[in-house]
């Protein structure tokens, strides 16, 4: 057995098929040979199953512009974890788009048809665009080769909150407007606002007042124009995304309240029926540009943030065509 470097596959012969392939998922077979992807052909070199590639033992191949580092670490950490994965290669395994791995479950292996996780790997120092996020894990290396999975989902976000209430009155103020005396169900029942007191007037944030006048529910002075206005002299283009979200949410049936305790827009009530028996809010939603591109420590900061409160860190993507949702939790595989 005599492993050569070729292009960007190490071409293994037959007889590493069978000692590889066969027994432990190593390679693609092609014809009677294997072919290794360089990470894979590093993995053996470390554990001592291989002499050397083109005479480099682990240590210089490591060090070869063959190997991405950080993608060997996450491949040395998920087999000492017992599974067997891919390199998400064309040709190699299906649908390769947006993973540098393929995991299989325990006791499966590529020629199951079975998938675990779709790993995406990236180092403590890159950026990783909001949109890459969904249906993967993201496997972060940091400085110490110390490896975070965390799981990225596209979720259905929606509930049962009804967000119909009769039409009030408010006055607009600074940065909120003040309904001095709403329809009982503003409050109560649609939990929009908060009481000023123990008297019946709410104080609306701009984002709620905004939605509620698109619906031709509230009224002001200047009408619609007038909140959108001080809405975007206050918050500037990112009212526009955060009013989008919350009706988007508001129509899915989930009521969205401030998040600014857990550094977040809003924090969400899927299923509200008057706040005499409000639940436990579930999401932590933050508000970005589709174009968001994630420093791996703040996605790192916000996912623990919300565990430490038993809430889910999402993400509400908001672009020219509309808002897509995607959810982050810390994952042990």
């Amino acid at each position: 057995m005599d492993p050569t470097l070729a292009g960007d596959v190490v071409r293994a012969g037959s007889r590493a098929r069978e000692r590889f392939y066969d027994s432990r998922g190593y390679g693609r077979p092609v014809g009677g040979d294997l072919e290794l992807a360089p990470v894979e052909a590093a993995h053996l070199l470390y554990r001592g199953d291989l002499d050397s590639v083109d005479g480099m033992d682990f240590r210089a191949f490591l060090a070869s512009a063959a190997v991405p580092e950080v993608a060997f670490f996450v491949y040395k950490d998920l087999r000492d974890r017992g599974f067997y994965l891919s390199p998400a290669r064309e040709g190699w395994v299906d649908d390769p788009a947006g993973a540098d791995f393929v995991v299989y479950p325990r006791g499966k292996g590529p020629w199951d048809d079975a998938v675990a996780h779709r790993v995406r790997v990236a180092g403590e120092r890159e950026t990783v665009p909001a949109t890459a996020l969904g249906a993967s894990v993201l496997a972060v290396v940091d400085e110490e080769s110390e490896i975070t999975y965390l799981e990225t989902d596209r979720p259905d976000v929606d509930g049962t909150s009804d967000a119909d209430v009769p039409p009030a009155e408010g006055d607009l103020l600074a940065e909120r407007v003040v309904c001095w005396d709403p329809p009982a169900d503003l409050y109560e029942r649609a939990f929009y606002g908060q009481r000023l007191g123990d008297d019946e007037a709410v104080q609306l944030s701009l984002v709620e007042a905004a939605y509620l006048a698109q619906r031709g529910s509230l009224s002001v002075d200047g009408g619609e124009a007038a909140l959108l206005e001080r809405g975007r002299e206050v918050e500037g283009d990112r009212f526009d995304r955060r009013l989008a979200v919350y009706a988007d949410l508001r129509e899915r049936g989930v009521v969205p309240k401030t998040g600014f305790k857990f550094g977040a827009d809003f924090r969400t009530y899927a299923d509200v029926d008057g706040v005499d028996d409000l639940g436990h809010s579930e999401l932590l939603v933050r508000v970005i540009a589709a174009d968001h591109e994630f420093a791996p420590r703040d996605l790192a900061l916000d996912v623990r943030l919300a565990h430490g409160v038993r809430k889910t860190m999402t993400f509400a993507l908001v672009g020219d065509d509309g808002i897509d949702w995607v959810s982050v939790e810390r994952l042990t595989p």
